[in-house]
């Protein structure tokens, strides 16, 4: 979808920035970065704003060959950010109706070809109306069928849905889902009861087939499960700038430590590095790194690269 970010109080007017966001966008963004090959299934709009979302996924090398232009006069999804009080952030969707509501299985299937290694999809998608949500349930079918890994990030938007329509659509998708990811506060949402503890929850959900369940702590860092054990990682500490796009940015680091073979350390590591970017650079994708600038983070502060 297209963005429109605020540089104050929407209601004060004052000057907007156009970009593109969206989770899945921002997460092939970061992979591409990465160097590793990235296809983005979708529809936007016949539109100006839809163009620019192609442009813009084609120009961070993004593969669009299967983006899908709606004929239906159906306009291109839009979300408007806000900064309220410090690195708090105010969200605004304008997707009901949009073209990515009506995403169908004939738009996605295709995308799963020989040698597709991660299916990655997000929480938000089936909020989107009941064509999106139906696309969501085939595609992890057939990638889960296909032994193409299986990667599900919560990312619940409460003001695109509520918390037991959430429920009702993620619970099913469990048991196609390899990869887990999701916030602390996100996390009662797939739980099989509600009031479990979080232990409790992570044993359920390995004991029912996913394979690695990751949990984002914010500042706190992260910590992955498997049936082998848990491990945890401390955030990377920068000055925080925009939060928003971080968690998108972590999953980004921990899908491309787990395409290049990483263990769990690893991979828990360069997510936390790569949600550090975000964090420390405005924008949802704009700050993200490419491979050889994962280290720069451990340069000390004040440093010119020359």
């Amino acid at each position: 979808m297209a963005a429109l970010r605020a540089h104050g109080a929407l209601r004060m007017g004052g000057t907007l920035g156009l970009s593109v966001a969206g989770a899945e966008s921002n997460v092939a963004i970061g992979l591409a970065r990465l160097g590793h090959r990235v296809r983005w299934a979708g529809r936007v709009g016949a539109d100006e704003l839809g163009a620019l979302v192609l442009r813009t996924l084609r120009a961070e090398g993004v593969d669009i060959g299967h983006a899908v232009t709606d004929d239906a006069g159906r306009p291109t999804g839009l979300l408007l950010t806000e900064p309220r009080l410090g690195t708090l952030t105010r969200v605004s969707y304008y997707r009901a109706g949009s073209a990515g509501s009506a995403l169908a299985p004939a738009d996605v299937l295709p995308t799963l070809a020989p040698g597709t290694r991660v299916l990655h999809l997000t929480g938000i998608t089936p909020a989107l109306g009941p064509s999106a949500a139906e696309t969501v349930v085939a595609a992890a079918t057939a990638a889960r069928d296909a032994g193409v890994t299986v990667c599900l990030d919560v990312n619940h938007r409460s003001r695109l849905w509520s918390a037991d329509e959430a429920r009702i659509a993620l619970r099913p998708l469990l048991d196609r889902t390899d990869l887990l990811i999701a916030s602390e506060d996100e996390l009662p949402l797939v739980r099989e009861r509600p009031d479990e503890k979080e232990e409790e929850a992570v044993r359920g959900l390995l004991a029912g087939g996913v394979t690695e369940v990751v949990v984002k702590r914010g500042a706190q860092g992260a910590t992955a499960f498997t049936a082998d054990g848990t491990t945890h990682r401390a955030a990377r500490r920068v000055d925080a700038v925009d939060l928003v796009g971080a968690g998108d940015a972590f999953v980004a680091g921990y899908l491309s430590g787990l395409l290049d073979g990483a263990d769990l350390h690893a991979r828990l590591d360069r997510a936390v590095t790569t949600a550090a970017f975000a964090v420390a650079t405005r924008g949802d994708w704009e700050g993200l790194p490419t491979r050889d600038e994962l280290g720069l983070l451990d340069e000390p502060d004040g440093t010119t690269v020359r």
